[in-house]
């Protein structure tokens, strides 16, 4: 078996031993409906090598369904149980603190139908028996909306909660403003800052691991953000591959106290690594 190498030259021959990959989506397999070079061929090899592989992502504007019929188009088998999302994570939050009212969601159609069927009884109006405001990556997004999240929140003193943290989303000509970006236009009119619930926490990835009766020494994280993604990886003390496909690049990791365990500059030279030394 040849050495395997990382981007820098580390020795990656640690991710042979891994059996569950958990994946990040935008900027990592692909760029808005764009699926990455050698995306197919990665997740083949993971399974050859007796393998599994779950989708972990912070994007809350689709549904585990929308998802599921997002990739399946781009060829990827996958259904229902290889994802979880910071939506699913939001219901969970709101579950296990009573917030068992009405609950305000600034979000896609979509992901209010997701947090309605995990049982969150959900508003997109003013109603004085909110009991929290919920803010998710809205690709939806209105003044009108932005205008009720911010009256509830000036008017009710109520928990306010936000799926994620990412700044942007990567799209085909760069970038967009994800819900970190939107949170903060929010705060500077309200001042209320909201409870980040995605990665970088590690409940996301701890779930994936249980769900697959999976322990941390064979399971690795990839994703292209370092403080989300990567430090989701380091607070859940699981393994961390980088891909420089999305929002972090090259020049981002010298200055950035979070460190991946490998860089590659993108899924297909993460899968070559196998493929050169036979596994795939």
């Amino acid at each position: 078996m040849r050495s395997a190498a990382d981007f820098f030259g580390r020795d990656a021959t640690p991710l042979y031993g891994k059996r569950l990959w958990l994946l990040d989506m935008d900027g990592t397999i692909y760029e808005e409906n764009r699926l990455f070079d050698g995306v197919l061929a990665f997740l083949r090899i993971v399974r050859e090598r007796a393998g599994d592989y779950m989708f972990i992502t912070n994007n809350s504007s689709k549904s585990v369904k929308d998802y599921v019929r997002k990739v399946s188009s781009m060829g990827i088998p996958a259904d229902e149980g290889d994802f979880f999302t910071s939506t699913q994570a939001t219901a969970m939050y709101l579950r296990r603190h009573s917030q068992d009212g009405l609950v305000y969601v600034q979000g896609t159609e979509s992901m209010v139908r997701e947090l309605n069927s995990l049982g969150i009884r959900t508003v997109q109006a003013f109603d004085s028996r909110i009991s929290a405001v919920v803010l998710g990556f809205d690709t939806e997004l209105t003044s009108g909306k932005l205008r009720t999240t911010c009256e509830c929140l000036t008017r009710l003193d109520v928990p306010f909660i936000a799926t994620n943290p990412d700044a942007v989303c990567p799209v085909s000509f760069g970038f967009v403003p994800d819900c970190g970006s939107i949170a903060g236009m929010i705060q500077n009119a309200t001042g209320r800052k909201p409870l980040f619930i995605g990665k970088p926490a590690p409940e996301m990835l701890l779930c994936a691991m249980e769900s697959r009766g999976m322990d941390r020494e064979r399971t690795v994280f990839v994703g292209d953000r370092l403080y989300t993604d990567i430090a989701a990886a380091k607070n859940a003390m699981v393994d961390s591959v980088l891909v420089l496909t999305g929002e972090t690049k090259e020049d981002d990791l010298a200055a950035s106290a979070v460190q991946p365990g490998y860089v590659f500059s993108d899924i297909q030279s993460l899968g070559n690594v196998f493929i050169k030394n036979g596994g795939g």
